[in-house]
């Protein structure tokens, strides 16, 4: 009776499968499913994973007492047999509480996306892209995924999008090309070469008040720039779902520097943004033989505000001063 029970039990699954892979097969977007958690278990999951990442923070504190004591003593790579880098001390210990998967072209230039489901069913996407380089296989997957989603990107050193966008008629359409650069300060008078917008300036001259997704890749930039976005909210959530971000430590560089990385990135877990993946820029090693692996991609989640990542039912945010 118990084999015939389980034959039947199994038989009930495979049938489901097999249902399940017809209405879903030749499907060129992700799958408009069901928000998979009510608000209550999303809180669930997120104030225990939050428990985690505190956790990971009494380690950082003593990593860094054994090899400072104090912050300003580390070297954020030693070459005297201590076992650790700069890396070490900044885990993404913090786990994607819906599907994590990577988008874009495998090798440089992919990322990892924390709930990506959670967004196709918006009427209104929006992805701000930060450093071209004439590779838009990240931007234009996910454009390909969530069909209402509109890219706008920024890059002094090129002229347009890189092939993947430029080159789908579709995809065009919903892309929008600037040759500026981000920083820290806005500098875009007609002597100004390249023009500079802060993130906040340009939110607010395109009339948004969310990026679902940010992506920033500008060579060491990064810091200042991101940093003063944070500021400009006094505290306050900061209107994005997730970012991802690669990090630079270039030698001889002001930011090689553990201390400042420290209190930089300190600065974003206040904002309440968590690592949820890293992914070091191996290409980059492989090229230039004999490098550090100064490179090193990031994602975050948001888990302040009240968004798709981290709500099933978001308000609207509000980002002019």
């Amino acid at each position: 009776m118990l084999a015939v029970r389980n034959t039947r039990f199994t038989l009930c699954i495979l049938l489901i499968v097999f249902i399940s892979f017809l209405f879903f097969a030749g499907s060129d977007h992700h799958l408009a499913l069901p928000l998979p958690f009510s608000d209550r278990t999303l809180r669930e999951k997120l104030m225990i994973e939050e428990y985690h990442y505190n956790k990971m923070l009494e380690g950082r504190a003593k990593l860094i007492e054994k090899w400072g004591p104090t912050p300003n003593k580390v070297d954020p790579f030693p070459s005297h047999g201590e076992f650790y880098t700069i890396w070490d001390f900044f885990l993404p210990s913090f786990n994607c509480p819906h599907r994590l998967e990577r988008v874009g072209v495998m090798g440089d230039g992919g990322k990892w996306v924390c709930g990506l489901e959670r967004i196709v069913h918006k009427k209104k996407c929006v992805m701000y892209s930060f450093g071209i380089n004439g590779e838009s296989s990240f931007e234009a997957d996910i454009m390909k995924a969530v069909p209402s989603c509109e890219v706008y990107g920024y890059d002094f050193s090129v002229n347009s999008f890189g092939p993947e966008i430029e080159e789908d008629s579709e995809l065009k359409l919903r892309s929008h090309f600037f040759p500026f650069a981000l920083g820290p300060k806005d500098a875009h008078s007609p002597v100004d070469d390249p023009k500079m917008y802060t993130l906040r300036s340009l939110l607010e001259g395109n009339g948004h008040d969310f990026i679902d997704v940010l992506k920033i890749d500008i060579e060491g930039n990064e810091y200042d720039s991101f940093e003063t976005f944070i500021d400009s909210f006094d505290g306050g959530p900061l209107p994005i779902g997730q970012l991802q971000i690669e990090i630079h430590v270039f030698k001889d560089q002001p930011w090689n520097d553990f201390a400042k990385v420290l209190k930089w990135w300190e600065k974003l877990e206040a904002a309440g943004l968590r690592p949820f993946y890293s992914e070091s820029n191996l290409v980059y090693t492989n090229l230039i033989r004999g490098a550090r692996p100064e490179l090193i991609e990031y994602s975050f989640i948001n888990i302040r505000g009240d968004h798709e990542l981290v709500s099933s039912r978001p308000r609207r945010y509000s980002v002019g001063h």
